[in-house]
């Protein structure tokens, strides 16, 4: 499923992620951690693929365009799950 949100959003998602969160992103998705930090707006192709991330400019950071929502969706369970702690 695409989804479209806030550069700044997707930086703020990625900020508020526990210790350990991109390892474990990567871990269940048999990806490398680099390509899920290229996920939340890195840009380390060597050691890591592109997501099917997609930035245009305009406000709050520009718009991202995300082809697939796996990591995301990763990200907000990880997030609900540590509000509910």
């Amino acid at each position: 499923m695409i989804k479209t949100i806030s550069f700044n959003e997707l930086r703020r998602i990625k900020d508020s992620l526990p210790d350990g969160s991109m390892h474990k992103i990567a871990d269940q998705l048999n990806v490398t951690v680099q390509t899920v930090r290229n996920y939340f707006g890195g840009s380390n192709y060597e050691f890591g693929k592109n997501c099917g991330l997609h930035i245009e400019p305009g406000p709050d950071g520009g718009i991202v365009v995300l082809d697939d929502t796996t990591i995301y969706d990763l990200a907000i369970k990880i997030l609900e799950e540590k509000e509910n702690k």
